[in-house]
Protein backbone atom coordinates (compact mmCIF):
# COMPACT_ATOMS: atom_id res chain seq x y z
CA UNK A 1 0.00 0.00 0.00
CA UNK A 2 1.56 3.10 -1.15
CA UNK A 3 1.73 6.30 1.51
CA UNK A 4 3.35 7.37 4.46
CA UNK A 5 3.88 5.18 7.26
CA UNK A 6 1.15 6.18 9.49
CA UNK A 7 -1.26 5.78 6.55
CA UNK A 8 -0.01 2.42 5.87
CA UNK A 9 0.10 1.57 9.46
CA UNK A 10 -3.52 2.61 9.81
CA UNK A 11 -4.51 0.46 6.98
CA UNK A 12 -2.82 -2.67 8.49
CA UNK A 13 -4.53 -1.89 11.85
CA UNK A 14 -7.88 -1.66 10.60
CA UNK A 15 -7.61 -4.88 8.53
CA UNK A 16 -6.45 -6.96 11.67
CA UNK A 17 -9.87 -5.27 13.14
CA UNK A 18 -11.84 -6.36 9.75
CA UNK A 19 -10.36 -9.59 9.83
CA UNK A 20 -11.41 -10.75 13.14
CA UNK A 21 -14.70 -8.66 12.76
CA UNK A 22 -15.85 -10.48 9.54
CA UNK A 23 -14.45 -14.05 10.45
CA UNK A 24 -16.52 -14.07 13.47
CA UNK A 25 -19.45 -12.82 12.22
CA UNK A 26 -20.39 -13.17 8.42
CA UNK A 27 -17.80 -16.12 8.57
CA UNK A 28 -19.52 -17.93 11.23
CA UNK A 29 -22.08 -19.77 10.00
CA UNK A 30 -20.20 -21.89 7.80
CA UNK A 31 -17.92 -23.25 10.85
CA UNK A 32 -20.86 -23.55 13.11
CA UNK A 33 -24.40 -23.99 11.82
CA UNK A 34 -24.13 -28.34 10.93
CA UNK A 35 -22.93 -28.67 15.12
CA UNK A 36 -25.77 -25.73 16.30
CA UNK A 37 -28.54 -27.42 14.32
CA UNK A 38 -27.86 -31.23 15.41
CA UNK A 39 -27.63 -29.64 19.04
CA UNK A 40 -30.25 -27.35 18.87
CA UNK A 41 -32.38 -29.93 17.30
CA UNK A 42 -33.46 -27.67 14.31
CA UNK A 43 -33.19 -27.64 10.20
CA UNK A 44 -29.81 -25.93 9.18
CA UNK A 45 -32.08 -23.77 6.76
CA UNK A 46 -33.53 -22.63 9.79
CA UNK A 47 -30.15 -22.20 12.10
CA UNK A 48 -29.05 -20.19 8.78
CA UNK A 49 -32.18 -17.81 8.99
CA UNK A 50 -31.34 -16.65 11.33
CA UNK A 51 -27.67 -15.21 9.84
CA UNK A 52 -29.84 -13.81 7.22
CA UNK A 53 -32.09 -11.94 9.21
CA UNK A 54 -28.43 -10.70 11.49
CA UNK A 55 -27.86 -9.03 7.37
CA UNK A 56 -31.25 -7.69 7.11
CA UNK A 57 -30.76 -6.26 11.55
CA UNK A 58 -27.01 -4.43 10.28
CA UNK A 59 -29.36 -3.36 6.60
CA UNK A 60 -31.74 -1.47 8.74
CA UNK A 61 -29.22 -0.08 11.27
CA UNK A 62 -26.64 1.23 8.40
CA UNK A 63 -28.06 4.47 7.80
CA UNK A 64 -28.35 5.42 10.92
CA UNK A 65 -24.72 4.16 12.24
CA UNK A 66 -23.56 6.09 9.35
CA UNK A 67 -24.93 9.01 10.41
CA UNK A 68 -23.60 8.92 14.34
CA UNK A 69 -20.25 8.46 12.42
CA UNK A 70 -20.62 11.94 10.08
CA UNK A 71 -21.76 13.50 13.75
CA UNK A 72 -18.72 11.98 15.68
CA UNK A 73 -16.23 9.28 14.40
CA UNK A 74 -15.74 5.92 13.10
CA UNK A 75 -13.25 4.93 15.99
CA UNK A 76 -15.77 5.28 18.35
CA UNK A 77 -18.29 3.12 16.73
CA UNK A 78 -15.39 0.59 15.86
CA UNK A 79 -14.78 0.54 19.66
CA UNK A 80 -18.33 -0.43 20.04
CA UNK A 81 -18.95 -3.06 17.74
CA UNK A 82 -16.40 -4.74 19.53
CA UNK A 83 -18.00 -5.57 22.68
CA UNK A 84 -21.77 -6.09 20.98
CA UNK A 85 -20.31 -8.28 18.82
CA UNK A 86 -18.93 -10.18 21.80
CA UNK A 87 -22.10 -9.79 23.70
CA UNK A 88 -24.06 -11.58 20.82
CA UNK A 89 -21.45 -14.70 20.40
CA UNK A 90 -21.97 -15.36 23.95
CA UNK A 91 -25.62 -15.34 23.45
CA UNK A 92 -25.54 -17.76 21.11
CA UNK A 93 -22.98 -19.76 22.96
CA UNK A 94 -25.69 -19.85 25.61
CA UNK A 95 -28.48 -20.51 23.48
CA UNK A 96 -31.01 -23.40 24.44
CA UNK A 97 -32.99 -23.07 21.65
CA UNK A 98 -34.81 -20.78 18.51
CA UNK A 99 -35.74 -17.52 20.27
CA UNK A 100 -32.22 -16.89 22.10
CA UNK A 101 -30.44 -17.80 18.71
CA UNK A 102 -32.11 -15.39 17.21
CA UNK A 103 -31.57 -13.08 19.80
CA UNK A 104 -27.65 -13.24 19.74
CA UNK A 105 -27.91 -13.15 15.73
CA UNK A 106 -29.97 -10.00 16.35
CA UNK A 107 -27.45 -8.56 18.69
CA UNK A 108 -24.58 -9.60 16.21
CA UNK A 109 -26.17 -7.82 13.42
CA UNK A 110 -26.30 -4.46 14.88
CA UNK A 111 -22.81 -4.88 15.87
CA UNK A 112 -22.43 -6.00 12.23
CA UNK A 113 -23.78 -2.72 11.48
CA UNK A 114 -21.75 -0.90 13.41
CA UNK A 115 -18.28 -2.68 12.89
CA UNK A 116 -17.70 -3.83 9.47
CA UNK A 117 -16.08 -2.27 6.21
CA UNK A 118 -18.27 0.56 6.27
CA UNK A 119 -16.97 2.03 9.52
CA UNK A 120 -13.53 1.49 8.84
CA UNK A 121 -13.91 2.77 5.41
CA UNK A 122 -15.26 6.09 7.49
CA UNK A 123 -12.83 5.68 9.83
CA UNK A 124 -10.29 5.77 7.40
CA UNK A 125 -11.55 8.83 5.38
CA UNK A 126 -12.23 10.66 8.54
CA UNK A 127 -7.95 10.55 9.65
CA UNK A 128 -7.05 11.15 6.34
CA UNK A 129 -9.77 12.80 4.16
CA UNK A 130 -9.52 12.23 -0.26
CA UNK A 131 -6.50 10.34 0.35
CA UNK A 132 -7.60 7.34 2.36
CA UNK A 133 -7.87 5.29 -0.83
CA UNK A 134 -5.11 3.77 0.17
CA UNK A 135 -5.70 3.10 3.43
CA UNK A 136 -9.02 1.29 2.53
CA UNK A 137 -7.07 -0.59 -0.04
CA UNK A 138 -4.38 -1.83 2.63
CA UNK A 139 -7.63 -2.69 5.05
CA UNK A 140 -9.85 -4.94 2.56
CA UNK A 141 -6.16 -6.77 1.67
CA UNK A 142 -5.23 -7.85 5.30
CA UNK A 143 -9.03 -8.59 5.40
CA UNK A 144 -9.13 -10.84 2.84
CA UNK A 145 -7.82 -13.31 4.90
CA UNK A 146 -10.84 -13.53 7.00
CA UNK A 147 -12.54 -16.84 5.68
CA UNK A 148 -9.09 -18.35 5.51
CA UNK A 149 -7.79 -17.47 8.73
CA UNK A 150 -11.15 -17.76 10.44
CA UNK A 151 -12.61 -21.21 8.82
CA UNK A 152 -9.26 -22.74 9.47
CA UNK A 153 -9.31 -21.96 13.11
CA UNK A 154 -12.41 -22.47 13.43
CA UNK A 155 -12.47 -26.07 12.30
CA UNK A 156 -9.47 -27.12 14.21
CA UNK A 157 -11.02 -25.74 17.76
CA UNK A 158 -14.69 -26.53 16.99
CA UNK A 159 -13.92 -30.53 17.33
CA UNK A 160 -12.15 -29.82 20.89
CA UNK A 161 -13.88 -27.09 22.18
CA UNK A 162 -17.62 -28.00 20.76
CA UNK A 163 -19.75 -24.92 19.34
CA UNK A 164 -20.49 -23.44 22.02
CA UNK A 165 -16.87 -23.35 23.60
CA UNK A 166 -15.64 -22.11 20.36
CA UNK A 167 -18.00 -18.85 20.55
CA UNK A 168 -17.04 -17.96 23.64
CA UNK A 169 -13.49 -17.99 22.70
CA UNK A 170 -14.32 -16.03 19.67
CA UNK A 171 -15.77 -13.36 22.13
CA UNK A 172 -12.77 -13.38 24.17
CA UNK A 173 -10.92 -12.91 21.51
CA UNK A 174 -12.92 -10.14 20.63
CA UNK A 175 -12.35 -8.55 24.18
CA UNK A 176 -8.83 -9.40 24.63
CA UNK A 177 -7.39 -8.75 20.96
CA UNK A 178 -9.42 -6.85 18.86
CA UNK A 179 -10.64 -4.06 21.17
CA UNK A 180 -7.51 -2.82 22.81
CA UNK A 181 -5.71 -3.15 19.39
CA UNK A 182 -8.34 -0.79 18.03
CA UNK A 183 -8.14 1.31 21.42
CA UNK A 184 -4.39 2.12 21.66
CA UNK A 185 -3.47 1.92 17.78
CA UNK A 186 -6.39 3.46 15.73
CA UNK A 187 -5.78 7.39 16.00
CA UNK A 188 -8.72 9.76 16.51
CA UNK A 189 -9.71 11.57 13.71
CA UNK A 190 -9.02 15.48 14.06
CA UNK A 191 -11.37 18.12 14.70
CA UNK A 192 -13.64 18.50 11.68
CA UNK A 193 -16.59 20.79 10.81
CA UNK A 194 -19.81 18.91 11.57
CA UNK A 195 -21.98 18.00 8.81
CA UNK A 196 -24.45 20.51 7.79
CA UNK A 197 -27.57 19.14 9.26
CA UNK A 198 -29.42 16.17 6.80
CA UNK A 199 -28.33 17.34 3.71
CA UNK A 200 -24.74 16.30 4.56
CA UNK A 201 -26.41 12.92 5.42
CA UNK A 202 -28.75 12.20 2.31
CA UNK A 203 -27.91 13.47 -1.96
CA UNK A 204 -28.22 17.16 -1.93
CA UNK A 205 -29.08 17.16 -5.64
CA UNK A 206 -30.84 15.81 -8.62
CA UNK A 207 -27.72 14.39 -9.85
CA UNK A 208 -26.36 12.86 -6.38
CA UNK A 209 -29.56 11.05 -6.34
CA UNK A 210 -28.66 9.53 -9.52
CA UNK A 211 -25.61 8.81 -8.49
CA UNK A 212 -26.56 6.81 -5.29
CA UNK A 213 -29.35 4.81 -7.38
CA UNK A 214 -26.64 3.99 -10.07
CA UNK A 215 -24.09 3.18 -7.19
CA UNK A 216 -26.49 1.10 -4.91
CA UNK A 217 -27.99 -0.93 -7.87
CA UNK A 218 -24.31 -1.86 -9.00
CA UNK A 219 -23.33 -3.15 -5.50
CA UNK A 220 -26.60 -4.27 -4.87
CA UNK A 221 -27.35 -6.46 -7.63
CA UNK A 222 -23.20 -7.80 -7.87
CA UNK A 223 -23.62 -9.06 -4.52
CA UNK A 224 -27.19 -10.21 -5.00
CA UNK A 225 -25.28 -12.67 -7.67
CA UNK A 226 -22.07 -13.23 -5.23
CA UNK A 227 -23.81 -14.54 -2.38
CA UNK A 228 -25.92 -16.73 -4.32
CA UNK A 229 -22.49 -18.22 -5.80
CA UNK A 230 -20.91 -18.42 -2.01
CA UNK A 231 -23.85 -20.43 -0.74
CA UNK A 232 -24.37 -23.03 -4.14
CA UNK A 233 -20.09 -22.82 -5.05
CA UNK A 234 -19.41 -26.54 -4.68
CA UNK A 235 -22.62 -27.91 -6.48
CA UNK A 236 -22.20 -25.37 -8.45
CA UNK A 237 -18.78 -26.94 -9.52
CA UNK A 238 -19.28 -30.34 -9.27
CA UNK A 239 -22.31 -29.61 -11.48
CA UNK A 240 -19.59 -28.65 -14.33
CA UNK A 241 -18.13 -32.20 -14.42
CA UNK A 242 -15.36 -31.88 -11.36
CA UNK A 243 -14.90 -34.11 -8.82
CA UNK A 244 -15.42 -33.21 -5.13
CA UNK A 245 -11.89 -32.95 -4.36
CA UNK A 246 -11.19 -30.61 -8.17
CA UNK A 247 -14.43 -28.00 -6.68
CA UNK A 248 -12.73 -27.45 -3.15
CA UNK A 249 -9.59 -26.98 -4.61
CA UNK A 250 -10.69 -24.61 -7.50
CA UNK A 251 -13.58 -22.82 -4.81
CA UNK A 252 -10.63 -22.32 -2.63
CA UNK A 253 -8.74 -20.48 -4.88
CA UNK A 254 -11.32 -17.83 -5.11
CA UNK A 255 -9.77 -16.49 -1.93
CA UNK A 256 -6.45 -15.83 -3.21
CA UNK A 257 -8.20 -14.39 -6.24
CA UNK A 258 -9.36 -11.46 -4.01
CA UNK A 259 -5.90 -10.83 -2.43
CA UNK A 260 -4.31 -10.76 -6.11
CA UNK A 261 -7.20 -8.15 -7.54
CA UNK A 262 -6.64 -5.87 -4.39
CA UNK A 263 -2.53 -6.11 -4.98
CA UNK A 264 -3.10 -5.27 -8.87
CA UNK A 265 -5.48 -2.10 -7.63
CA UNK A 266 -2.50 -1.24 -5.42
CA UNK A 267 -0.12 -1.40 -7.79
CA UNK A 268 -2.39 0.37 -10.46
CA UNK A 269 -4.24 2.65 -8.57
CA UNK A 270 -2.31 5.94 -9.25
CA UNK A 271 -2.01 5.75 -12.98
CA UNK A 272 -5.58 4.41 -14.05
CA UNK A 273 -8.40 6.14 -13.55
CA UNK A 274 -10.48 5.36 -10.64
CA UNK A 275 -14.05 5.02 -12.70
CA UNK A 276 -11.99 2.78 -15.69
CA UNK A 277 -10.32 0.61 -12.92
CA UNK A 278 -13.86 0.00 -11.84
CA UNK A 279 -15.58 -0.87 -14.53
CA UNK A 280 -12.82 -3.17 -16.08
CA UNK A 281 -12.82 -4.45 -12.61
CA UNK A 282 -16.58 -5.44 -12.85
CA UNK A 283 -16.04 -6.94 -15.81
CA UNK A 284 -13.99 -9.81 -14.92
CA UNK A 285 -16.36 -11.80 -14.06
CA UNK A 286 -18.61 -11.85 -16.48
CA UNK A 287 -15.53 -12.72 -19.14
CA UNK A 288 -14.49 -15.82 -16.27
CA UNK A 289 -18.50 -17.30 -17.07
CA UNK A 290 -17.51 -17.08 -20.60
CA UNK A 291 -14.28 -19.37 -19.84
CA UNK A 292 -17.12 -22.19 -18.02
CA UNK A 293 -18.34 -22.42 -21.63
CA UNK A 294 -14.67 -24.64 -22.85
CA UNK A 295 -15.19 -26.55 -20.00
CA UNK A 296 -12.48 -28.39 -18.24
CA UNK A 297 -10.76 -27.70 -14.61
CA UNK A 298 -8.81 -24.95 -16.45
CA UNK A 299 -11.81 -23.42 -17.18
CA UNK A 300 -13.46 -23.23 -13.93
CA UNK A 301 -10.08 -22.06 -12.55
CA UNK A 302 -9.92 -19.72 -14.53
CA UNK A 303 -13.37 -18.51 -13.54
CA UNK A 304 -12.55 -18.96 -10.02
CA UNK A 305 -9.78 -16.73 -10.03
CA UNK A 306 -11.24 -13.79 -12.44
CA UNK A 307 -14.39 -13.89 -10.16
CA UNK A 308 -12.18 -13.68 -6.93
CA UNK A 309 -10.35 -10.52 -8.41
CA UNK A 310 -13.89 -8.73 -9.29
CA UNK A 311 -15.08 -9.16 -5.69
CA UNK A 312 -12.03 -8.14 -4.54
CA UNK A 313 -11.63 -4.63 -6.08
CA UNK A 314 -15.74 -4.18 -5.60
CA UNK A 315 -15.00 -4.32 -2.28
CA UNK A 316 -12.16 -1.71 -2.39
CA UNK A 317 -14.88 0.39 -4.66
CA UNK A 318 -17.38 0.00 -1.98
CA UNK A 319 -15.28 2.86 -0.57
CA UNK A 320 -13.72 4.40 -2.83
CA UNK A 321 -16.07 5.64 -5.39
CA UNK A 322 -18.75 7.18 -2.93
CA UNK A 323 -15.14 9.39 -1.36
CA UNK A 324 -14.17 9.82 -4.89
CA UNK A 325 -17.95 10.96 -6.13
CA UNK A 326 -19.36 12.54 -3.00
CA UNK A 327 -16.44 14.32 -1.13
CA UNK A 328 -15.19 13.53 2.50
CA UNK A 329 -18.52 14.85 4.19
CA UNK A 330 -21.13 12.80 4.74
CA UNK A 331 -19.35 10.21 3.15
CA UNK A 332 -20.27 7.96 6.28
CA UNK A 333 -23.67 8.50 5.95
CA UNK A 334 -23.38 7.64 2.69
CA UNK A 335 -22.10 4.43 2.85
CA UNK A 336 -24.84 3.48 5.32
CA UNK A 337 -27.33 4.04 2.76
CA UNK A 338 -25.30 2.49 -0.22
CA UNK A 339 -24.95 -0.76 2.47
CA UNK A 340 -29.01 -1.27 2.40
CA UNK A 341 -29.01 -3.00 -1.02
CA UNK A 342 -25.84 -4.66 -0.67
CA UNK A 343 -26.83 -6.15 2.73
CA UNK A 344 -30.47 -7.10 1.42
CA UNK A 345 -28.81 -9.12 -1.31
CA UNK A 346 -26.99 -11.09 1.25
CA UNK A 347 -29.51 -11.69 3.01
CA UNK A 348 -32.25 -12.81 0.43
CA UNK A 349 -30.13 -14.07 -2.10
CA UNK A 350 -29.48 -17.65 -1.13
CA UNK A 351 -33.21 -18.08 -0.55
CA UNK A 352 -34.41 -16.45 -3.61
CA UNK A 353 -31.33 -18.57 -5.76
CA UNK A 354 -32.16 -21.99 -4.33
CA UNK A 355 -34.81 -22.77 -6.82
CA UNK A 356 -33.14 -21.40 -9.50
CA UNK A 357 -30.07 -23.18 -8.80
CA UNK A 358 -32.33 -26.64 -7.93
CA UNK A 359 -33.60 -26.31 -11.76
CA UNK A 360 -31.04 -25.46 -13.95
CA UNK A 361 -27.76 -26.90 -15.19
CA UNK A 362 -24.65 -25.51 -13.17
CA UNK A 363 -23.17 -24.40 -16.61
CA UNK A 364 -26.39 -22.39 -17.16
CA UNK A 365 -26.29 -20.54 -13.28
CA UNK A 366 -22.89 -19.57 -13.84
CA UNK A 367 -23.76 -18.44 -17.32
CA UNK A 368 -26.84 -16.43 -15.76
CA UNK A 369 -24.81 -15.01 -13.04
CA UNK A 370 -22.25 -14.01 -15.54
CA UNK A 371 -25.01 -12.60 -17.54
CA UNK A 372 -26.26 -10.25 -14.11
CA UNK A 373 -22.68 -9.00 -13.83
CA UNK A 374 -22.32 -7.59 -17.18
CA UNK A 375 -25.76 -5.71 -16.73
CA UNK A 376 -24.80 -4.74 -13.34
CA UNK A 377 -21.61 -2.64 -15.25
CA UNK A 378 -23.89 -0.58 -17.14
CA UNK A 379 -24.78 0.93 -13.77
CA UNK A 380 -21.60 2.34 -13.52
CA UNK A 381 -21.03 3.55 -17.21
CA UNK A 382 -23.25 7.26 -16.82
CA UNK A 383 -20.53 7.84 -13.77
CA UNK A 384 -18.46 10.68 -13.89
CA UNK A 385 -15.96 11.87 -11.51
CA UNK A 386 -15.82 15.19 -10.32
CA UNK A 387 -13.68 17.70 -12.09
CA UNK A 388 -10.45 18.94 -10.52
Amino acid sequence: MSGSPSRIRLGAVLGINQMFSWGMTFYLPAVIAGSAAADLGQPEVTILGAFSWALLVAGFFAPRVGRWIDRHDGRTALLASIPVIASGLAVLAAAPGLTVWFAGWTIIGTGMAMGLYDTAFATAAGRLGQEAGSAITGITLVAGFASTVFWTLGAALIGGLGWRGLLLVYAALMLAVNLPMVWLLVPRAPPRPRPRGAAAATPRSAAEKRTVLLLGSFFGLRWFITSAIAVHVLPLFTGLGLSRAEAVGIAALIGPGQVAGRILEWSIGPRVNLLLRARLAALLFPLGALLLLHGGVAAATGFAVMYGMSNGIMTINRGTLPLALFGAEGYAAMLGWLAVPVLLGQALAPTVTAPLVAALPALDVFLLCGAGAAAAVLFLLPLRLPAG
